[in-house]
């Protein structure tokens, strides 16, 4: 069984006008560990040292990916593998503490963020950065897939991690909640059901994420989980 275990990593505060909404929205910033035969990998590392701009506009909250990587036995060392849904300075501000660990990337991801006034530069190219760079989706160990899920950012990617329970999907920030995931999901529904448009458009790499029969999908910024309905 792989086992999953989510890390609180601190919190951002959205600005209103990103938030859509005429307050700020306070954000959970989570994190995954996947613990299998094959080692330990980690689903984004959280909150980076931002500059005083980056600073005063999310007015972010870290937890130590040390502290919260303790709370679940593991330390630094202990982690085989990192994947980053993206390059935002808020999923891969740890990072740097792992350096010379392989960390997972999308090409068109990883070209991004080196194109620079995208994310914070010393966080993606700092001294024992290994990235390993991938075109597409790939089976990282037996029943440990990323997927692209692009959208927040171009090269956007999830993970899939399949039990023998049901399919356990990392979707970072492909969506901000769960019940945007859900719409979108129930979109897909009834467009294959065939029901007239109007209908909102959904991505279609959840055609992909759905041939998995995911069970449970956890997301980046939000503690709430999307389930399948029963029956």
């Amino acid at each position: 069984m792989h086992a999953i275990r989510r890390l609180d990593l601190g919190y951002v505060v959205r600005p209103a006008a990103e938030a859509g909404g005429p307050q700020p929205r306070v954000e959970p910033v989570l994190a995954y560990l996947v613990r299998r035969p094959e080692g330990l990998l980690l689903f984004d590392t959280g909150v980076g040292g931002g500059d005083p701009e980056t600073e005063a506009h999310y007015r972010p909250v870290r937890r130590p990916l040390p502290e919260a990587l303790a709370t679940a036995g593991v330390a630094l060392g202990d982690v085989d593998l990192v994947v980053n849904c993206h390059l935002h300075f808020d999923h891969c501000g740890g990072n740097p503490l792992l350096a010379g660990t392989p960390v997972l990337v999308q090409a068109a991801e990883l070209a991004a963020a080196r194109a620079g006034d995208y994310t914070i530069d010393a966080l993606v190219d700092f001294p024992g950065a290994d990235y390993r760079v991938l075109d597409g989706e790939a089976e990282v160990w037996p029943g440990v897939r990323v997927v692209p899920t692009p959208g927040h950012t171009t090269g956007h990617q999830s993970v899939v991690v399949e039990r023998r329970d049901g399919a356990v999907v990392l979707a970072g920030q492909a969506y901000d909640f769960a019940s945007g995931y859900g719409s979108a999901v129930l979109a897909r529904r009834a467009a294959l059901d065939g029901v007239a448009q109007p209908l909102p458009d959904y991505p279609r790499w959840l055609d992909r994420l759905a041939s998995f029969g995911p069970r449970r999908v956890l997301f980046a910024h939000d503690n709430a989980v999307w389930e399948p309905s029963a029956g």
